[in-house]
């Protein structure tokens, strides 16, 4: 769904259209933001099995700073002019991805899903980077901030799915389900 996001009015030194193109990036990551963070919360309602406590206690604190980076993201959309659209129905109507599929399963699963996921994210903050750089350092900043502890925050996962040889078992998986799938044959 495209919209016409140019402002009425931006922050100086910025022209007006590249300010909308900066608010289409910027809710695109907003969206992916609000979703991964539902989607975290999910599987720390739904992990179960021996490693349950650890990655339990492992989601939480990703919940509450990418809870942040959204607020950040909303708020250098709202300085450009724009409109944070936060609600469920944008998000839903906007993305190009699909619901988290995985319910109740072991942590070795939804961590492989989690893999997948992050890795969704993280291509589209680098996306974002890349628009980002031709227009504002600004926003550029906050986006690279950002995408450093999402990649810290995927490393944590895959922690877990690594071998001592450096093998990642979710190595080549293109979807969430393969992946989990593939993570339940470590449990």
């Amino acid at each position: 769904m495209t919209h016409d996001l140019t402002p009425k009015y931006t922050v100086p030194g910025i022209e007006r259209e590249a300010a909308g193109r900066l608010i289409g990036a910027l809710r695109m990551r907003l969206h992916a933001l609000n979703d991964l963070h539902l989607t975290l919360k999910h599987v720390h309602w739904n992990v179960v099995g021996p490693h349950f406590i650890a990655v339990h206690e492992m989601i939480d604190p990703q919940v509450d700073q990418v809870r942040e980076m959204a607020d950040d993201v909303a708020e250098r959309i709202a300085a450009l002019g724009g409109v944070a659209q936060g609600t469920p129905g944008a998000l839903v109507a906007e993305r190009p991805w699909d619901d988290y599929s995985i319910g109740r399963a072991d942590a070795i699963a939804h961590l492989a899903a989690l893999d997948v996921v992050y890795t969704g994210v993280i291509e589209g903050v680098r996306e974002a980077v890349k628009e980002a750089g031709d227009i504002d350092p600004a926003t550029e900043d906050l986006l690279i901030g950002q995408l450093r502890d999402l990649e810290q925050f995927q490393w944590f996962v895959r922690a877990h799915l690594e071998s001592s040889g450096g093998t990642l078992a979710t190595g080549g998986a293109t979807s969430e389900t393969e992946a989990a799938d593939r993570g339940a044959e470590l449990a």
